[in-house]
């Protein structure tokens, strides 16, 4: 989300905020605050589940001794144990799990280098254990460089993964970019490719070439070939123009381009993004979720469907009115999906011909996020797909295992981590509204100990993307919506257009349109909740991160109705952002072109070209190695407001990226802005 820099701050002063000892933490906190981040704290951190082929036993990672470790357990959960490769369990962060097909056998990834801030290379060693006997898990290699994504072929013999040889991050344009150095573009360039790794001898062979970068992948029914996503390197930033090829799973093999959405024969798919692929039972078909998707890892749009030998691209679902995020095909003619319905996570089942795929059946529909860790919105099925493990939290329960028969109810928690937390905010609700010809839908947090006779300010929390979408979920201790319930707000989270959940139309809405359409939307719905409940108008605040924080810099350029902002990792100037970024590549879908091309519709939503209307206080946060929506982003629109004499506040953090890792920074900005909005929006008037 950058563009071509026009650097407001002085260079000295910028080197000199990035320093990591120019940052201090907040010297003074209200005590309530550090009550809610104690409460947040307590939630035990569960990262991933999987059922095995057989449906008897669960695996899943959970975060102990602060690190992630790998339990097993019985289908129901029972007679849970620790499965770990080191000799001091603890002592090495372990994930990544995936079932052996004998259900017996469990791989996994062993990290014993889990310093995020660190430049060396990752150590990620590949084991084996054997679930049901007492030796220790095997050794299967032991890889310089990221590993990720482990996938058994059918017949047991061989494990593909995803693998940067050589890596010194984790390959996520959210992670903290490398620090500039050398010949950009050239040197230390890290290449995700697709490896496999024979089971029997330990040999690896790297599948893909070297000149592409490869972001998911799924092995044909017989193992015999690959089908991926892939673009040329750099891969935080050509995500967005990946193709889809299928080649044979050897080494050197030739590829072959499947669908390449650049393409003007593409049609629905022209200029949009793909991922997830996935082989069709028969290996006669390979589908995928198409669409305007801003981020990597944030899936959602129509399902696709193309030959495996090549051939004509079709749109499966065009026209839906949920957001498909996750496949699995059933059988040729059949699959379950998991999608997300008007601010819900919803699975179904499918029925799939040559040009169309209809619903036929909603397993169910929950108020509530879910996933299985590998993937968004993923299930973990067992071989005869009548079982289903996943990962659920909604705001009134934090994250459990559920697993069970795969019917007409979400099956129920196995695991009980959480069950004793109880929530510190107030009750959630859906609020549903219709603004523009469109249906709107989002999420009000009631404050904590809410009196219907009293009045309460209200915080607008703006979801990133912008293609995703706020589902509930229990929040973790990093910046969010309910602590701010928990201290007495209340807080609307919409889903304006450009969300997921109403079908791609409604994704697209705001194409070459930002923080125009969308904002009308929002303040549609807050006059909404305005009706529904007591509202104290005057006392509007309004934050969000990433797109959120680009709406929060916005809006106050566009209106003079919230009274306080928090803007966190944002863009202020769309064409300084195109140069500055290291991800310009997502700009084109949503602008309709480069900013080289087409300055001017990057310039009616740059926040700085309006700064003069801006009377609104604005504390802004930012990390100082961020890729996505870089420091100079919030430098120039700090620097913006302090020339109109407008109240604000710039906190860079270092060693961070646009997704925060350090737990004192993520404690910081809460405290920070839960400052911000006392101060200028006091909840206690």
């Amino acid at each position: 989300m950058p563009k071509r820099s026009r650097l407001i701050a002085p260079l000295s002063l910028l080197a000199l905020a990035l320093a990591p000892q120019a940052f201090a933490a907040t010297a003074e906190v209200d005590p309530r605050i550090g009550q809610v981040l104690t409460e947040l704290g307590k939630a035990q951190s569960i990262q991933a589940t999987a059922i095995s082929p057989d449906g008897r036993q669960l695996a899943w990672v959970i975060r102990r001794d602060d690190k992630p470790a790998i339990e097993v357990a019985n289908a129901d959960g029972s007679h849970a144990r620790r499965v770990s490769a080191a000799a001091t369990p603890g002592s090495c962060a372990e994930s990544g799990i995936a079932w052996a097909p004998d259900s017996r056998h469990l791989a996994f990834v062993s990290n014993c280098n889990v310093d995020l801030t660190s430049t060396r290379v990752m150590q990620n060693d590949i084991y084996l254990a054997d679930t049901r006997g007492s030796t220790a898990p095997a050794r299967l290699a032991a890889l310089k460089g990221y590993v990720r994504a482990l996938q058994w072929t059918d017949d047991g013999k061989s494990l593909g993964f995803l693998y940067v040889a050589g890596a010194t991050r984790h390959a996520s344009a959210v992670a903290a970019a490398k620090r500039p150095a050398g010949e950009i573009g050239v040197s230390g360039v890290e290449v995700q490719r697709v490896a496999s790794l024979d089971v029997a001898s330990g040999a690896l062979h790297e599948l893909t070439p070297a000149s592409m970068y490869a972001y998911e992948f799924d092995w044909s029914p017989d193992g015999s070939r690959i089908a991926y996503t892939a673009a040329p390197p750099p891969g935080d930033n050509n995500w967005w123009i990946a193709r889809l090829y299928v080649q044979p799973a050897q080494v050197d093999a030739a590829a072959t381009v499947l669908v390449d959405p650049a393409d003007t024969a593409s049609g629905s798919l022209h200029g949009l993004q793909i991922a997830l692929p996935r082989w069709s039972p028969d290996a006669s078909r390979i589908a995928f979720i198409g669409g305007l998707m801003s981020d990597q890892g944030a899936t959602g749009g129509d399902i696709y469907a193309v030959p495996a030998a090549g051939g004509t691209l079709v749109d499966l679902t065009p026209g839906i009115k949920v957001t498909p995020s996750w496949l699995r095909w059933t059988s040729p003619r059949a699959m379950l999906v998991s999608q997300v319905s008007n601010g819900q996570s919803q699975l179904a089942d499918y029925a799939v011909s040559a040009t169309r795929a209809q619903q036929q059946r909603v397993h169910f529909t929950v108020p509530a996020s879910i996933g299985d860790g590998s993937a968004s919105m993923a299930m973990s099925l067992s071989a005869d797909l009548r079982h289903v493990a996943f990962l659920q939290s909604s705001y009134a329960s934090a994250s459990e295992v559920h697993a069970g028969a795969l019917g007409n109810t979400a099956p129920p928690a196995v695991t009980s981590f959480n069950a004793g937390l109880k929530p510190a905010w107030g009750k959630a609700e859906s609020v549903e509204w219709n603004n523009e010809g469109f249906h709107v839908q989002g999420w009000l947090l009631y404050p904590a100990h809410y009196d219907p006779k009293k009045t309460y300010p209200m915080v607008v929390v703006v979801h990133g993307g912008p293609s995703s979408a706020v589902i509930p979920r229990w929040p973790g201790v990093g910046y969010g919506a309910a602590p701010l319930s928990a201290l007495g707000y209340f807080v609307f989270q919409p889903n304006p257009r450009g969300s997921f959940g109403q079908g791609e139309k409604y994704v697209q809405a705001n194409r070459k349109d930002f923080g125009y359409g969308d904002l009308r939307d929002i303040l549609a719905g807050v006059d909404a909740v305005e009706k529904k409940v007591p509202v104290d108008d005057q006392r509007l605040g309004l934050t969000g991160w990433s797109y959120g924080g680009f709406m929060s810099m916005f809006a106050p350029t566009q209106t003079q109705r919230f009274r306080a902002v928090v803007a966190g990792a944002g863009i202020s100037n769309w064409q300084s952002y195109y140069g500055q970024n290291l991800i310009d590549q997502w700009m084109p879908p949503f602008f309709g072109a480069s900013v080289y091309d087409d300055p001017a519709v990057y310039a009616k939503s740059s926040a700085i070209n309006f700064i003069k209307q801006v009377k609104t206080p604005m504390l802004i946060v930012v990390g100082d190695r961020d890729a996505e929506c870089p420091a100079p982003q919030s430098f120039e629109m700090w620097h913006a407001l302090r020339a109109q004499g407008v109240p604000t506040s710039l906190v860079v953090y270092p060693n961070e990226g646009h997704h925060f890792v350090d737990p004192a920074h993520q404690r910081d900005v809460l405290q920070r802005a839960l400052g911000w909005f006392e101060k200028y929006l006091p909840a206690s008037r």
